[in-house]
């Protein structure tokens, strides 16, 4: 893949993030990943369809990935579920 633009989702309102995926498309970003771990899996969910649905038109998902981390804690390790939605303009 090419150098695309990554917006990390964490815990911040779902709005921020939105800015932050309109504004990587208006500079002239072809694609945009959303990526996400754990319990912020559903707000990358939202900051897409929000895209999307109030902002884009013309966006379409492009890929969603799912998969597990190790992560290492106090407690050893533990298993975190990821995402990564990509979102592209629509093929014409």
């Amino acid at each position: 893949m090419e150098n695309d633009d990554v917006v990390y989702i964490g815990n911040k309102p779902v709005m921020n993030y939105v800015l932050a995926v309109v504004t990587q498309f208006n500079n002239g970003a072809e694609q945009v990943i959303i990526k996400s771990r754990g319990r912020a899996i559903s707000r990358a969910v939202d900051v897409a369809e929000v895209v999307r649905n109030r902002f884009l038109n013309d966006l379409e998902v492009k890929d969603i990935v799912i998969s597990t981390e190790k992560i290492a804690s106090e407690r050893g390790e533990t298993n975190v579920s990821s995402m990564e939605i990509s979102l592209g303009k629509k093929s014409k």
